[in-house]
């Protein structure tokens, strides 16, 4: 049984490099957006939450998250760590009140993939959202509504 488990494994280990080999190095798509929709979250509202409320909402699949402003109470995210591929990914995350000077990202396929970056005094962090960060003030985003029949639900996976 571990042997076939293990021949399976390469099996499908190899297909994948195959796949990424005979992948273009550049891919795109020719588009236009539908509608722009902006989107207030109100204090204590998580991000992340928020962002896939308004996508289930307002029946978004496809879209560009164009802008993002607001402060946190708190933050999470999470950023690659090393050169290998899948990367190590660190998850950092405080309690600590910051300007989010930037939100952007995109909606592939219904699914969230946004990136935010918060500064205060001192320092600026950021990173590929995760549950967790929290409006003080508000948040507002700019999402541009791209057209449902675009194929671009892997965009955001490093194998295609």
């Amino acid at each position: 049984m571990k042997t076939f488990m293990l021949l399976l494994l390469l099996s499908v280990l190899q297909l994948s490099l195959q796949a990424q080999e005979k992948a273009p190095e550049i891919q795109n798509v020719t588009t236009a957006f539908d509608r722009i929709e902006i989107i207030r979250m109100k204090p204590g509202t998580d991000m992340l939450d928020g962002l896939n409320l308004a996508v289930k909402n307002y029946m978004i699949k496809n879209a560009v998250i164009l802008a993002g402003i607001g402060s946190v109470t708190d933050y999470h995210y999470h950023v690659v760590s090393d050169k290998n591929l899948p990367p190590a990914q660190e998850f950092p995350k405080a309690s600590v009140a910051m300007d989010l000077v930037s939100v952007q990202g995109y909606v592939l396929n219904g699914k969230v993939h946004a990136h935010i970056a918060l500064s205060d005094e001192n320092s600026m962090v950021g990173g590929h959202l995760e549950k967790g960060t929290i409006a003080l003030t508000f948040f507002i985003i700019t999402i541009g509504v791209l057209p449902d029949n675009i194929d671009i639900g892997n965009f955001d996976n490093y194998r295609f």
